[in-house]
């Protein structure tokens, strides 16, 4: 199994939370994005998401329910 990677840009830093959000104008309420964020980056992929009025959600990265 490969580590998940920060998905903040340039970013290579190993995740350790999902930060699980939605676009409501094109998701269905069940349908979930998530990004991987490390420490450092968790606080502003979750602002950047909120400022923009998504629902968000952060949630400890769970490795054993990954593919």
């Amino acid at each position: 199994m490969t580590e998940a990677i920060c998905s903040r840009t340039g970013c290579r830093a190993p995740a350790t939370w999902q930060v699980q959000w939605r676009n409501p104008r094109i998701h269905a309420p069940e349908r979930r994005k998530i990004w991987a964020a490390c420490g450092d980056h968790v606080d502003y992929l979750r602002d950047y998401l909120a400022t923009r009025d998504f629902p968000v959600d952060v949630v400890a990265f769970d490795t054993e329910a990954t593919r």
